[in-house]
């Protein structure tokens, strides 16, 4: 199986995600809590499960997932969040999809437009830049000595996995969506652990960016981010490799 491997944008999510624990767990919580109203139970509730895989990817703490399922059923149970896309152009005709899990769509529809705006973009309609991307299973695994190409290939085909990409630091594996849950599940009790499992909007292509217009997309990219409604973020853009801040 071949492809092309986006480690480099993964490295850059997580070092973000390092930088900014609080405020990503914040986010899974909420699509924890979300997740939870269908059943506390993941065993029973595979969206559930699916999230709780997410959070763990992200190293969030097993008290912040139990407290999370909790809250589904307690006193923030009354907190309907409504799950919304927005499709956008940013600077060099990037194309950026961002969803978001909001209890104020007008506050968001605003903040996400102004962040547009601002950073020499526009907002979409829904499709505008959608047609670009692939919904799909996202399971990165981290390569290891005890983990080869041979044996990931194996697990992952035995798995029902579409393809497998493999890089120097870790295996990409994608699904489809709706196998996502079983691929994820079996791969898990092979006791493989994740850097990132979720089912994600995966660019056909990708385009670069140079000097300012790079600089303005990543601040576009970093506003978005920072912003407590906003869950998710996929682009098309190839982001420079950063160093590893060991």
């Amino acid at each position: 199986m071949s492809g092309h491997s986006k480690w480099a944008n993964i490295k850059n999510k997580k070092a973000k995600t390092d930088a900014a624990k609080g405020k990503i767990f914040t986010k899974i919580g909420k699509e924890i809590a979300v997740a939870a109203k269908g059943g506390a139970d993941p065993n029973l509730n595979s969206k559930l499960a699916d999230v709780i895989a997410k959070a763990k990817a992200a190293n969030m703490p097993n008290d912040n997932i139990a407290r999370a399922i909790k809250k589904a059923a307690g006193e923030g149970s009354n907190i309907n969040y409504e799950n919304l896309v927005y499709e956008g152009y940013g600077v060099g005709g990037s194309a950026v999809i961002v969803t978001t899990l909001t209890d104020n769509k007008n506050r968001t529809v605003g903040d996400v437009r102004h962040l547009f705006d601002k950073y020499g973009g526009s907002l979409g309609s829904t499709g505008s830049v959608s047609y670009m991307f692939e919904q799909k299973g996202v399971i990165v695994a981290e390569r290891t000595v005890d983990l080869d190409e041979d044996t990931m290939m194996e697990i992952a085909l035995e798995a029902g996995a579409d393809d497998v990409l493999t890089d120097d630091d870790c295996y990409t594996v994608y699904t489809a969506p709706g196998d996502f849950s079983a691929v994820r599940k079996f791969l898990e009790n092979k006791g493989i652990t994740f850097i990132e499992a979720d089912v994600e909007m995966v660019p056909n292509d990708y385009i670069t960016l140079e000097d300012k217009q790079l600089e303005t997309f990543t601040k576009l990219i970093d506003a978005l981010e920072d912003n407590d409604d906003v869950q998710a973020i996929y682009h098309n853009v190839n982001l420079p490799d950063e160093p590893d801040e060991e």
